[in-house]
């Protein structure tokens, strides 16, 4: 395995932890809190995490069983202002993001080199291939939590 993919693998393994961490201690109202001006609060930011992920698991399982799949599109903005967003507790969230990056971890340690290459079709990027989707979440993963760890710093929290 390529020392670059190891170290994307690596990311989503630590992402739960790296997550927890930076949520550490936060009050509802600290959740509630946009992490730039007309951004998402920090709960909407863990919720999308697990929804985002969610389907970047179930988008690369659809490559690795099917030809060629057409992966669905879906609007983050509004899933982002669903009832179960709004006014949840992240913890169920955490939980989904814990056990499926266990499972996401797994898998991809295991896939033989030339499963990388395999590709579906996207109607707004085009053709992305697992290669391409492990690089884009790992890296989305780690954005995500560093909003969360800056505003901290800029609140002194």
């Amino acid at each position: 395995m390529s020392p670059d993919r190891e170290t994307q693998i690596e990311a989503v393994r630590l992402l739960p932890e790296k997550l927890e961490a930076a949520l550490r201690s936060l009050s509802d109202e600290q959740l509630d809190t946009p992490y730039r001006a007309g951004g998402w609060t920090v709960r909407q930011v863990v919720h999308h995490l697990a929804d985002s992920h969610l389907n970047a698991f179930l988008r690369m399982k659809l490559i690795l069983t099917e030809d060629r799949p057409r992966l669905k599109p879906y609007d983050q903005e509004r899933w982002a202002q669903t009832a179960d967003v709004a006014d949840m507790p992240v913890e169920p969230s955490l939980a989904i993001l814990r056990g499926l990056h266990q499972r996401w971890v797994a898998l991809l340690r295991q896939l033989p080199e030339e499963a990388w290459s395999r590709a579906a079709d996207h109607p707004e990027s085009g053709e992305v291939t697992l290669e391409s989707l492990l690089a884009v979440y790992a890296h989305h993963g780690e954005n995500h939590v560093d909003q969360i760890l800056q505003l901290r710093g800029s609140r002194g929290w």
